[in-house]
């Protein structure tokens, strides 16, 4: 089809508002970007010092609690809370992370009870053959994760009330060097053995060993759901990274290919015009031939 003037201008202007736009997506996901890694960042001290009272209290305290049974060789369901995108543009993200849970839970025994964390993930766990059981809106802040990861709790408690042997696994994007991620997966209910013995490992930072006030029990319990919300907010925290470092890499391809195409629109706006004068020029001096004859 013949350009003209006219539809190269208008293509030209569309491809600078395009442009605009990207701009303004990319400066929005590095922002996003530092949010979530000062989140990360920030509950590392707290996770040490709730790690400090777990080793307090497993040398107190001799019974496993409720979340920390021993693990079933084959239990009888396989909880799966997978955190994916809330908006697209985020390139392969939600194909990574929901290939590698397919892959990941069909190893696995027993049934399977998914739990999706954004609407785009949702969809490509179903066309995998895993229908949802529960959907979570992702946050759109690092304040929006705290209510998020308390829903989740709740609902994993309802859940172990009903269906005590139900093992539980995290499947989420963390984020790697530049604007590479990568899938993970571990097991977050029970807490194993293997687990409790890292955390017995630890060195108490003085020569002072102190103890649990009162019961052990209650304060083990408390800090154990301490550790799994600052688990649960971890995975949401570094998918949400991933999430933006992925559309900040995409963005980024897009404003290239963009002023690719306008850099050739530009190159076809200018030869097409030159070709207008000179067919203006080769006119008038036909006309001014035509004339003097």
């Amino acid at each position: 089809m013949n350009e003209t003037l006219e539809s190269l201008r208008h293509k030209i202007e569309g491809a600078h508002k395009l442009e605009s736009v990207v701009r303004t997506m990319k400066a929005l996901s590095a922002a996003s970007i530092s949010q979530y890694e000062r989140a990360v960042q920030s509950l590392e001290n707290y996770y040490h010092t709730v790690q400090l009272g777990l080793l307090v209290c497993f040398r107190q305290e001799k019974e496993l609690p409720f979340l920390m049974r021993k693990q079933q060789e084959k239990p009888a369901a396989i909880g799966a809370i997978v955190f994916g995108a809330g908006q697209g543009l985020v390139g392969p993200f939600n194909d990574v992370i929901s290939n590698y849970t397919t892959a990941t839970l069909r190893t696995l025994p027993g049934r399977k009870i998914i739990w999706a964390v954004g609407e785009a993930i949702q969809s490509r766990l179903e066309d995998a053959g895993l229908p949802l059981a529960q959907f979570f809106a992702v946050p759109n802040s690092a304040q929006a994760i705290t209510p998020l990861v308390g829903e989740l709790l709740r609902g994993i408690e309802q859940h172990l009330e009903q269906n005590p042997a139900t093992q539980f696994y995290l499947f989420h994007n963390r984020p790697g060097e530049g604007a590479a991620y990568e899938p993970v997966a571990r097991c977050f209910i029970p807490l194993d053995d293997i687990w409790r013995q890292e955390l017995t490992a630890l060195q108490w930072p003085s020569r002072n060993i102190p103890q649990a006030m009162g019961k052990v029990d209650p304060t083990l319990t408390a800090l154990i759901r301490e550790y799994l919300f600052v688990s649960l907010f971890k995975a949401c925290a570094e998918s949400l990274a991933s999430e933006n470092a992925s559309r900040l890499a995409a963005m980024q391809r897009a404003e290239k290919n963009i002023q690719e195409l306008s850099h050739d629109l530009n190159l076809a706006f200018h030869r097409l015009r030159q070709e207008s004068i000179d067919e203006e020029l080769f006119d008038l001096i036909s006309g001014a031939e035509a004339v003097g004859r």
